[in-house]
């Protein structure tokens, strides 16, 4: 169940090219949240609608959820002014995350941009659960590759698109190397790379979990806004919402 919740600010931290990683205090919030789901912020008064921000970590005992975000509008520039001490109205967690038991003993996980970020906590997720995780980021270029320090437990490869730090290419490239024994693969990112993700999976045969991304309204599945066109069991086409019934789909569903 989502909760409401008046948040104090812990830490706003700029990491360069527009991205910031904000740490906040929600012992509530930070206790049920699962791998894949994410928040709905308000950003500022005079805004009536929330941001969705995906969960990057989640410590239960310290209570403190962290998030990293792009300034991007209006919203976002807000978010990113606020100091250590400031509130923030925080409603979640919301959406369904990934299945990291579904994942496996050898799960691949991957992410593009700011896709990278609840990779984090699904690695963490799946090495409670005993996983040897492989982890692929991609970025454009070098000053937006993140998180690489918290990701050094794991067997991690970077990737940017201009060569310029990492494996010179797209995750995907390197994915065809690394899914061999793979037991599972989940993904979060732009859709075209979602999609590329998805194919490569199923042609190895190892289940693919994706997180989707659209535009939201509500946040709870009561507007329109997040549609998402699935794969009935019959064939035909039906809709699903990613705030609800996402954000994280089985790619055999996704109508690409």
């Amino acid at each position: 169940m989502a909760i409401q919740e008046i948040c104090a600010v812990r830490a706003n931290e700029y990491l360069g090219s527009g991205l910031y990683r904000m740490v906040i205090k929600t012992e509530k919030i930070a206790a049920s949240a699962a791998c894949g789901q994410f928040v709905h912020l308000t950003c500022g008064e005079g805004n009536l609608l929330r941001r969705p921000i995906s969960i990057c970590d989640a410590d239960s005992e310290a209570g403190t959820l962290t998030m990293l975000y792009e300034v991007k509008g209006d919203g976002t520039a807000w978010l990113a002014a606020r100091r250590a001490g400031d509130k923030i109205d925080v409603l979640g967690p919301l959406g369904h995350g990934f299945d990291a038991a579904k994942l496996g003993a050898r799960p691949v996980l991957l992410g593009g941009g700011i896709g990278v970020p609840p990779m984090l906590l699904t690695a963490k997720t799946c090495a409670k659960n005993s996983a040897a995780v492989t982890m692929i980021a991609g970025a454009r270029t070098r000053d937006l590759v993140v998180l690489e320090p918290e990701f050094s437990d794991f067997d991690y490869t970077v990737c940017t698109d201009d060569g310029s730090y990492g494996v010179h290419g797209f995750v995907t490239d390197v994915l065809r190397e690394k899914i061999t024994g793979a037991t599972g693969v989940a993904a979060c990112g732009p859709k075209p790379m979602l999609k590329a993700i998805a194919a490569i999976a199923k042609e190895a045969g190892v289940p693919c979990q994706v997180s989707m991304e659209e535009r939201m309204g509500c946040g709870i599945g009561a507007c329109l806004v997040c549609a998402c066109a699935l794969s009935a069991k019959n064939g035909e086409t039906r809709y699903g919402h990613v705030c609800k019934d996402g954000p994280v789909f089985d790619a055999e569903e996704v109508q690409w």
